[in-house]
């Protein structure tokens, strides 16, 4: 048990990462990260930056020798400044390496842009996010479409930035709605404003 604390507060110390999404401010990092394990239950704890304000928490854990960082599912965008990661450090002959990654709640994402291209039987959809968002958080920016018809009905949506419907129904208004996500920081923009084209 031993070892087991003792990769944890060394290794949790270390790799403390902090991030501001969105507002382009670095926090002062949170303090005092450390373990804390009784009867094998081990629970990360740190202290609120003095800076601080309406601010969440992500807690991540690997082990000794893996490359991949794992998000704690029970510790994402939490407000309190404790995790517990017994059930993810349970083997004790492994050493683990645990981090807090911060993000500031008053920032805002904006809804991405949606340009449509319509033909005789097809209409492409592409979206495309804030480039001041892409590059700041450029792997971890999910878009979604939505399809909607006349009366606010919803009939579809998807994952991508590029969207084509085929084999559409002629005198149809059909409209579409786009979404930035960033699942990460569980964080999601209003829905953009409403395109819409009609079919001949």
């Amino acid at each position: 048990m031993n070892r087991l604390l003792l990769g944890a507060v060394l290794l949790g110390k270390l790799a403390l990462r902090v991030t501001a999404q969105g507002n382009l401010q670095m926090l002062t990092p949170p303090g005092q990260v450390k373990f804390e394990s009784t009867d094998y239950k081990n629970i990360l704890r740190w202290a609120a930056p003095t800076n601080s304000s309406c601010l969440q928490y992500h807690v991540q854990y690997k082990i000794y020798g893996e490359l991949d960082w794992l998000n704690v599912s029970n510790c994402q965008g939490i407000h309190r400044h404790d995790c517990n990661l017994s059930g993810a450090t349970s083997d004790v002959r492994e050493w683990y390496y645990a981090r807090v990654r911060m993000v500031s709640e008053k920032s805002k994402i904006s809804p991405p842009t949606v340009k449509l291209n319509l033909s005789k039987q097809d209409v492409v959809v592409q979206v495309k996010a804030s480039r001041v968002l892409m590059r700041k958080v450029h792997n971890g920016v999910h878009n979604h479409i939505y399809v909607v018809h006349p009366g606010g009905k919803e009939v579809g949506k998807s994952h991508r930035l590029l969207l084509t419907l085929t084999e559409l129904k002629p005198r149809i208004r059909y409209c579409f709605q786009a979404q930035t996500v960033i699942p990460r920081d569980m964080k999601s923009s209003d829905r953009s404003t409403a395109e819409c084209i009609t079919t001949d």
